[in-house]
């Protein structure tokens, strides 16, 4: 006779707690007992104090809901209860409650039978930067530009605020059989950067169109923050069977996405716009452009069904699979662009995967799996945009259909004297829809740009790993990859554009090497280096030519005695980018990235504790211009981008008796952001109505928090 799940797990428990009891009493002590019986909930109440301005902390406060107000109440809760007769947990929980990034939770379950959750969150992005502007409407639908002097426009602070609910159920049908379900429905409102702008002039394609051949240097660039109001809903529904070898899953997964903003239409006022040639936008078409709708993100769906599952042959050989269907559709009307229909979009995706690892002999375990997906793109091909003169398409949509299909094999062997070695081979292709010829393409602008497509790329890596107990205290490896992506002949457009990098011929080689060393049973470290580099070919001198990586980090931990417990790492990574821009100059792109934080935790006396850490992070970009033989470009260096933050952060914890502490946070952050996208030397960038963005470059701010833990059972 076989046995309910849920009796399983409940003699499961009562046995470990006797055990616990009978044969372990002196290391176990009364409130362990205690806290599996009657689990702690605690409520702590309190206040924090942010320092300065909402300018000089835009940096540390873009996430944790602390911008707004420079006092904010600090409340969290977490009340578990367990009811032993029956086995009921009920669990109501809740983070932040006085911020607005706040969570609350809400469950209750038995063990092997039944589960239910309510769950709430809210995430309140702000943007890091203060707009000074004239623009009126901003974050709507219908803004309306308007010229202000520089600086004498009004700060506008954008933000995002994403709030979600969910609610999950399982339910045990027998002992093999789980069912699952969860619905999920996300809000984003508010409004975030974005903007729209033209510059007519004999050398830019577009103004072939928009500007009606007019080469006359007429243009402007507007900043229009794009207004934010949409709802994401995500349903999920899953059926689990168990058997004594053999697990599968099949269910549903859906995604809906409902956008109440159509579209984004600016106005512009009059002392933008005149024929008398002194005004900043003297050309008809220009203004029209500037004044025409622009589209936000249009209505979707996705409909998901899959099974997936796991069969076990004997003790050391085992299958996985996956299969799943996805239908996407985007059908969103524009009758609100004044174009009939919609754009009929449907991409219909299948996977199959399948999957062995097995260990033929003792010394050998291997791995095998292949994995296939068909993306088939069924929009309509479709031109939407046309010539001034209405009749002659230059832009349309393709068919974005791929084949994709990936493979493995791996096998790892135990070597004598403690060595193990393993072996591997990938292999992958994709084939994707491309049109033939410009012709086809019936985009002349888009061909500006784009260099060519090719229809199908295959990619084999190999890899090979040794690894090694050096001794009973430290354990190294050592790992080699090569790969080599080429493909079919190229579909070229035009001779002078860039290629897309992923279908690319490349030759990637890496190398990496990691030890654990544990000298005492107090210490432990671990390092790990990392060094690698491709190379690119392209049948066209424009586009990349190699990129390079390295990286290096040591974690560290000690137990200095029972009441001192110390924290490190060090991370350094680099990564250079050699670019070849349309066999007129070169550009390097480097960005290095260093991370460093030391951290303790401790006790000073029996009822205080107390910890922290510094942490210090940077990350750099530099750009560097060459000419083709290697000399610099005088004049035409870009300014570096660089972000660093050194935050210090310190806690202690005062027990003033068994069911009561206080907790005092502190955490101060410089922060230092050096940009030229924005401003250069002090002078900000401004936009064609003088709108300005700026950002405090040097921040510094410090946040003091005091809260009242009550604790009980």
């Amino acid at each position: 006779m076989r046995i309910p799940k849920q009796q399983i797990v409940f003699r499961k428990n009562v046995l470990a707690l006797s055990v616990l009891l009978c044969f372990n009493a002196a290391a176990y002590a009364e409130d362990d007992v205690e806290a599996l019986t009657k689990p702690e909930s605690s409520i702590g109440l309190g206040a924090g104090v942010s320092s300065g301005s909402s300018q000089t902390r835009s940096i540390f406060d873009q996430y944790n809901g602390l911008r707004k107000n420079s006092t904010n109440l600090l409340l969290d809760a977490s009340v578990i209860k367990l009811q032993e007769e029956t086995g009921l947990w009920t669990r109501l929980e809740g983070r932040n409650l006085g911020l607005d990034n706040r969570e609350a939770s809400f469950s209750q379950n038995k063990q092997g039978d039944w589960k239910y959750a309510f769950e709430y969150n809210e995430i309140n992005h702000q943007e890091i930067r203060t707009i000074n502007t004239g623009l009126q409407g901003a974050g709507t639908t219908t803004p309306v530009v308007n010229r202000v002097a520089l600086g004498k426009g009004a700060d506008l602070n954008l933000q995002l605020q994403r709030k979600a609910a969910s609610v999950s159920a399982e339910k045990w049908i027998n002992s093999s059989l789980l069912f699952e379900a969860s619905f999920k429905d996300e809000e984003k409102k508010g409004a975030r950067m974005s903007g729209t702008g033209i510059y007519c002039s004999s050398i830019t394609g577009l103004s072939r169109y928009t500007c009606s051949n007019n080469a006359s240097l007429s243009g402007a660039l507007f900043l229009l923050p794009e207004p934010v109001d949409n709802h994401i809903k995500q349903l999920e529904a899953k059926l689990n069977f168990t058997g004594d070898n053999f697990l599968l899953t099949g269910g549903y997964y859906g995604s809906m996405f409902n956008n109440s903003n159509r579209m984004m239409q600016a106005g512009i006022t009059g002392g933008l716009y005149g024929t008398d040639g002194i005004t900043l936008i003297s050309n008809a078409s220009v203004l029209s452009y500037l004044t025409s709708p622009v589209a936000l993100a249009p209505d979707n769906q996705a409909h998901q069904y899959y099974v997936s599952g796991n069969y076990a042959f004997n003790t050391t050989t085992r299958t996985t699979f996956k299969y799943a269907h996805t239908h996407a559709t985007q059908d969103q009307d524009y009758s609100s662009f004044g174009v009939a229909g919609n754009l009929g979009g449907v991409v219909d995706t299948t996977l199959a995967q399948l999957g062995l690892t097995a260990r033929p002999v003792d010394k050998l375990n291997v791995v095998a799996n292949v994995r296939y997906e068909d993306k088939n793109d069924k929009t309509p091909e479709v031109a939407y945009n046309r010539l001034s003169n209405g009749t002659t398409a230059y832009s349309s949509n393709y068919s974005n259909s791929a084949t994709k299909l990936n493979g493995k094999l791996e096998g790892s062997y135990q070597l004598p004297d403690h060595f193990r070695g393993t072996l591997g081979i990938d292999y992958a292709t994709v084939e994707r829809a491309v049109p033939p010829s410009v012709a086809s393409l019936a985009a002349q602008d888009l061909t500006l740009a784009l260099g060519g497509l090719r229809e199908k790329t295959r990619e084999t890596s190999y890899r090979a790993e040794l690894q090694r107990g050096l001794s009973e205290t430290l354990n190294g490896s050592a790992s080699l990859v090569h790969s080599r992506r080429s493909g079919d002949q190229w579909t070229l457009y035009n001779a002078t554009g860039t290629l897309p990098q992923l279908m690319l011929d490349r030759t990637r080689d890496k190398a990496r090497l990691a030890a654990d060393w544990s000298p005492t049973s107090e210490l432990s470290i671990q390092f790990n280096v990392e060094d690698g580099k491709d190379s690119f070919d392209t049948p066209q001198g424009g586009g990349m030519r190699d990129a390079k990586m390295n990286s290096f980090g040591v974690d560290a931990a000690l137990i200095v005695s029972d009441n001192l417990k110390l924290t490190g790492y060090l991370n350094r990574s680099e990564q250079k980018l050699n670019v070849n821009n349309t066999n007129v100059y070169l550009t390097e792109i480097k960005n290095t990235n260093i991370s460093v934080s030391v951290g303790a935790v401790g006790k000073v006396a029996g009822n205080i504790d107390v910890g922290g850490n510094v942490t210090y992070l940077e990350d750099n970009n530099r750009y560097t211009q060459s000419t083709l033989n290697g000399s610099s470009i005088v004049g035409a260096q870009l300014p570096e981008v660089t972000y660093r933050t050194t935050t210090l952060k310190l806690y202690g914890k005062y027990a003033l008796q068994k069911t009561a502490d206080i907790r005092v946070d502190l955490v101060h952050q410089n922060a230092s952001l050096n940009e030229w996208t924005w401003g250069s030397n002090g002078t900000p960038f401004n936009y064609s109505d003088n709108t300005t963005v700026t950002v405090r470059p040097n921040q510094s701010m410090s946040f003091l928090g005091a809260s009242y833990v009550y604790k009980f059972r």
